[in-house]
C-alpha cells in the first residue's frame, strides 16, 4: 500500500499560492487598523470618555450615518449566511429577501427621530441607558441589558464563524497556513472544546478573533463608523466585481437559469473504504475530495477518510453524492479502484421536497432538506417580508446609530441612499449564488464557505488571482462591520448599564477606559469559545437573534417613545413576553424537529407572534400597575393641555 501515499500527500498538498490576492487582503486590512488608530487619536482629544467611545459625541452626518447603518445590517449573515441559502435552494431567495429594499423606510422612518430626542433628553448613550430614564427604574434598564447581551451575543458567534470561513478559504493555499493547521491539529485534541474542530477553521477562529477585539477595543464607536464607511463601499464593489465575472463566466442569467432548471438537489449518507492491502503509513484523504464509489456514484467527502497503519478498512463517514455529475464539466473525481473501493452503507437520503425533481431550484417553493412543505410557502415568504423591515427597527444596535446622527435633514437623505445601497447588493446577490450552484457542485458539505469559494474561482478563471483578496474583503468588510458594532454593544451593556449604575456610580473615567476594554475583550473570548462547534447554518444564528432582539424591543420601545400610559411594569413585561414566546417557539422547534430551528405556528414566522405576545403583555400589565409620576411623563412628553 505504499504507492498509495504519493497519490494522498499529493492530493491534501495545498495548490499554488496565490500571493498577490493576500497582499491585496493585507491592504485592506491595514487601512482598518489604519482608520481604527486615527479613531483612537481623535478619541483621546474628547473631554467625556463615555458618550465619545459608545456614540462618537452624536455627530454622524449623511453619508456616515446611511454607510455604517446600512453596512452594519450587511453582516456576515448577508454575505456568507444567506448565499448559503440560494445555492441550498435557488431562485425563492428572491422572495425570502425581498423587504430589505423597504428595511430603512421602516427602520428609520419608524422610531429613529423621536429616539434621538428622548436620548438627548435623557442623555442616553445606551439602549437600556434609554429606557432607564425614560422609567426612572434601574430594573427596566437590568432586564434590556440582560436581554441585549443574551440575543446578542448569538449575532457575536455568526459573525465570528463567517469571518474565520472567509480566512481560511483565502489562505487555504498558502504553505505557511498548512503548517500553522498541522500544528492547530497536533495540540486540539487534548482539549475536549476543541476536539471535533477542524484544524483550519480553529486557527482562522483564532485570528480573526484576535484582529477584530484588537481595532474595536481600542477606536470605539468612532472606529466602527470610520471602518463601516470604508467597508460599505468595499462591499459593494466586491458585489458589482462578482456579478459582471459570474454572467461572464456562464454565459448570461438566462443560459444560467435554463441550467439550473436542470439539476436536482443531492444526497446524502454514509460510506467507507475497502483496502486491497493493508495500509503501511497514515495518511488522511481529506475533506471536500471528490471520488467514485463502487457502483459508480459521484461522491464528495463530508468528513475526511483517515489511514491507519494495519487497516483494511476506514471508518464509516459522511458523503454527499452528486446526481448532477454529468452536467458539470469540471467535475473530476479520484480513481482508488486501482488501491480499494468506496462503499456506499445502507440508503441515501434524498431532500424531503425537491429529491429527484428537476426544477426545484427554480420554483416556489423552493427544495428543502428537512420540511415536504419546501423551503418557503407564501405565507412564509409574506412574514419574512415583515420580518425584515419590522424586526430591522427593533433591533438595539440600529437604535444606536438612530442615537448619533446630527440632526433630521441627515436622517431623510440616509433612508434614500441606504434603500439604493441594498437593491445594489442584494439583488445581485441572488443572482450570483444561483449562477454559483451551476458553476460549483457539491458545495452542501459546507454551505457557508460559498460566499469565499465562489470569488476565488471567479478570480482564478478570470486570470487576475490577485481579485480574490478584493472580493473576498466584501464578506469580511460585511462581518467585521457587524461584529465590532456588537462587541460595542455587549460591552457597553456590561460597563454603563450594569457597573457604572449599579456597582460603581463614582466610577473615573479613567476606571470606566479600563472596565470597556477589558469587558470587549472577555466578552470577544467567550464568542470564541461558544463558537468552536458552531451550527451548519450560520444565518440560523442571524434569524434567531434578529427574532429574539425585535420581539423583546420592538414594542415596548415604540410604545415607551410615543404612549404615556405606558408604566414600568408594562414595559418589563412586555420584553419578557416577547422573549419568553420566541424562546418557547424555538424549544419546541427543537423538541418536534431535532433542529435548531423555531416551531412555525400556523405557517407564520415566529417574530410575528414574538411581537403579538411583548404587545399584549405590554398592553395588559400598564393597564392594570402603577403609572409613572407626571414629572417623569412631562420631562419626555411636556405638559398635557
Amino acid at each position: 500500500m505504499d504507492t498509495l501515499i504519493p497519490w494522498i500527500k499529493e492530493a491534501s498538498k495545498p495548490g499554488p499560492g496565490h500571493q498577490s490576492a493576500l497582499i491585496s487582503f493585507a491592504i485592506y486590512m491595514l487601512m482598518v487598523f489604519a482608520l481604527a488608530w486615527l479613531a483612537g487619536r481623535v478619541r483621546r482629544g474628547k473631554k467625556e470618555f463615555v458618550s465619545e467611545y459608545f456614540l462618537g459625541s452624536r455627530g454622524l452626518g449623511m453619508w456616515a450615518f446611511a454607510l455604517t447603518f446600512a453596512a452594519t445590517n450587511a453582516s456576515g449573515g448577508s454575505f456568507m449566511g444567506f448565499p448559503a441559502l440560494i445555492y441550498t435552494h435557488g431562485w425563492i431567495l428572491a422572495l425570502w429577501i425581498a423587504s430589505y429594499m423597504v428595511v430603512p423606510l421602516v427602520t428609520t422612518g419608524l422610531l429613529a427621530k423621536r429616539l434621538n430626542q428622548v436620548s438627548r433628553i435623557a442623555g442616553a448613550v445606551t439602549v437600556p441607558d434609554i429606557l432607564r430614564a425614560r422609567f426612572a427604574s434601574p430594573v427596566v434598564g437590568l432586564v434590556a441589558t440582560g436581554l441585549l447581551t443574551f440575543f446578542m451575543f448569538f449575532y457575536l458567534l455568526a459573525q465570528f464563524k463567517a469571518g474565520s470561513q472567509i480566512l481560511a478559504t483565502l489562505l487555504q493555499d498558502m504553505s505557511l497556513f498548512q503548517e500553522g493547521v498541522r500544528w492547530v491539529a497536533g495540540w486540539k485534541g487534548q482539549f475536549f472544546l476543541t476536539q471535533s474542530t477542524d484544524a483550519d477553521y480553529l486557527l482562522c477562529l483564532l485570528l480573526f478573533a484576535g484582529t477584530v477585539i484588537v481595532y474595536t477595543t481600542y477606536g470605539g464607536f468612532r472606529a466602527v463608523v470610520w471602518t463601516d464607511v470604508m467597508q460599505g463601499i468595499v462591499m459593494v464593489i466586491g458585489v458589482m466585481i462578482m456579478l459582471v465575472l459570474v454572467l461572464g463566466q456562464v454565459g448570461g442569467l438566462t443560459q444560467a437559469t435554463q441550467k439550473l432548471a436542470t439539476l436536482e438537489p443531492p444526497k446524502t449518507g454514509m460510506a467507507f473504504m475497502q483496502w486491497k492491502e493493508a495500509i503501511i503509513e497514515a495518511g488522511e484523504i481529506p475533506k471536500g475530495t471528490w471520488l467514485e464509489s463502487r457502483d459508480g456514484q459521484v461522491v464528495r467527502l463530508a468528513e475526511p477518510i483517515g489511514m491507519n497503519p494495519g487497516d483494511t478498512q476506514s471508518d464509516v463517514v459522511k458523503v454527499l453524492v452528486e446526481p448532477n455529475a454529468k452536467a458539470y464539466d469540471t467535475l473530476d473525481s479520484w480513481d482508488l479502484s486501482a488501491w480499494g473501493q468506496l462503499v456506499i452503507e445502507g440508503e441515501l437520503q434524498g431532500y424531503a421536497r425537491g429529491d429527484g425533481e428537476k426544477g426545484a431550484y427554480v420554483r416556489a417553493p423552493g427544495p428543502s432538506q428537512d420540511s415536504e412543505l419546501g423551503y418557503l410557502s407564501i405565507g412564509m415568504a409574506f412574514s419574512f417580508f415583515v420580518f425584515w423591515a419590522f424586526g430591522g427597527a427593533g433591533q438595539p444596535s440600529n437604535m444606536v446609530r438612530q442615537m448619533a446622527f446630527t440632526d433630521s435633514k441627515v436622517l431623510k437623505r440616509s433612508i434614500i441612499v441606504v434603500a439604493l445601497y441594498y437593491s445594489a447588493i442584494y439583488f445581485p446577490l441572488v443572482i450570483i449564488f444561483c449562477c454559483a450552484k451551476v458553476m460549483m457542485p457539491g458545495m452542501e458539505i459546507t454551505p457557508d464557505r460559498i460566499m469565499p469559494e465562489m470569488a476565488r474561482t471567479l478570480s482564478v478563471q478570470a486570470g487576475a488571482p490577485w481579485l480574490t483578496g478584493l472580493i473576498v474583503a466584501a464578506p469580511f468588510a460585511a462581518v467585521m462591520s457587524s461584529v465590532d458594532s456588537f462587541l460595542l454593544m455587549v460591552s457597553s451593556g456590561v460597563v454603563r448599564d450594569i457597573y457604572q449604575h449599579h456597582i460603581r456610580p463614582d466610577a473615573s473615567e479613567q476606571r470606566i477606559k479600563v472596565m470597556t476594554y477589558a469587558t470587549t475583550t472577555v466578552i470577544g473570548l467567550g464568542a470564541v469559545l461558544a463558537v468552536l462547534n458552531p451550527p451548519t447554518y450560520l444565518q440560523h444564528l442571524i434569524v434567531f437573534a434578529t427574532g429574539g432582539l425585535a420581539g423583546s424591543f420592538l414594542m415596548p420601545m415604540a410604545l415607551a417613545l410615543f404612549w404615556r400610559g405606558v408604566s414600568a411594569g408594562g414595559i418589563i413585561a412586555g420584553m419578557m413576553g416577547g422573549c419568553l414566546t420566541h424562546l418557547s417557539l424555538y424549544i419546541a422547534g427543537y423538541l418536534l424537529n431535532d433542529a435548531f430551528r423555531a416551531y412555525s405556528f400556523l405557517g407564520i414566522e415566529p417574530f410575528m407572534w414574538d411581537v403579538a405576545g411583548s404587545t399584549l403583555a405590554t398592553l395588559v400589565v400598564s393597564r392594570f400597575t402603577q403609572p409613572l409620576d407626571t414629572a417623569v411623563i412631562q420631562r419626555y412628553f411636556g405638559a398635557k393641555h
